[in-house]
């Protein structure tokens, strides 16, 4: 934690736990929604645990202590195991839906990519979410089969991106399962085939199975670890569907942001009904 005579900022502090089945993020914000620190770390096995370190590199960023935490919010696959920070949290869908809205503050359509699961989230020009599809019964296109077809080309998951773009053509997958699509790429490797063709061809697929989940409306926002650590994505998803297509700012923390917003949007309500009650105390008295 930051020492007191090393601190930079003073004041109230709302954090954001978004506790994900791969990586947890943990974001610092002050009152005017201005990121101040975060932290992204490997979820593993013990999410207390990681939310801890998470958080203690966060504040040290911010220059805060956990004292200056005024509230929290927590969201993910975890957030129910950080009742040391806070009890409270609300779901990805509505996270990812108010930090991809403070961004991009207009009706949008958010593409999240996560580790195990895909979400389209359409918002309201007001910010209000309208609808949302989600991914939940195959592992194909999300994070997870990321990681398992660089694992059966054994390549690392660092040079993915630049594999892709560097792609002369492109070897479509026809098959939907992470398990056929990896046999599929054990194939292509045994007839000779272009790691940059392969590679290209896996991002066509993950893509495809996105863009089948529903149509996108107004301006499209992609979300996520996966396509910040794989921007070619977004120029694929851009040539495929014929718009521009937008990055949010700092993409892997914006489900963390959300809750953040979230925490201090309750805290600056319950502090408002707090001074509203003690005003008509004293006129009562």
């Amino acid at each position: 934690m930051t020492d007191k005579t090393s601190r930079t900022f003073s004041g109230p502090v709302y954090v954001g736990l978004d506790m994900g089945s791969s990586r947890s993020k943990v974001v610092a914000i002050d009152g005017a929604g201005q990121l101040l620190g975060h932290a992204v770390m490997k979820s593993g096995i013990d999410f207390s645990r990681t939310a801890k370190a998470c958080l203690n590199t966060a504040l040290e960023m911010a220059g805060a202590e956990f004292g200056d935490i005024a509230h929290a919010i927590s969201t993910g696959y975890g957030r129910t195991n950080v009742a040391f920070v806070t009890e409270e949290s609300k779901t990805e869908i509505g996270c990812l839906a108010r930090g991809g809205h403070h961004f991009f503050p207009e009706a949008i359509t958010v593409i999240d990519i996560g580790g195990q699961d895909n979400k389209i989230i359409k918002v309201g020009a007001d910010g209000h979410r309208l609808g949302f599809k989600m991914n939940r019964k195959c592992a194909a296109g999300t994070g997870a089969f990321l990681e398992e077809m660089s694992a059966r080309l054994d390549v690392s998951l660092e040079e993915m991106n630049d594999l892709a773009r560097e792609a002369r053509e492109m070897i479509k997958l026809g098959s939907y399962c992470t398990v056929f699509s990896a046999t599929e790429v054990l194939e292509c490797i045994r007839n000779g085939k272009n790691v940059n063709d392969i590679v290209k061809g896996i991002y066509y697929s993950m893509i495809r199975r996105v863009l089948e989940m529903d149509s996108l409306t107004d301006r499209v926002v992609m979300t996520g670890g996966v396509v910040e650590h794989n921007p070619y994505l977004v120029e694929m998803v851009t040539e495929m569907i014929g718009r521009p297509v937008f990055l949010a700012q700092h993409p892997q923390l914006v489900g963390a942001i959300g809750a953040a917003l979230y925490a201090r949007d309750e805290a600056e309500s319950a502090k408002v009904k707090a001074s509203k009650h003690s005003k008509e105390g004293k006129r009562n008295g």
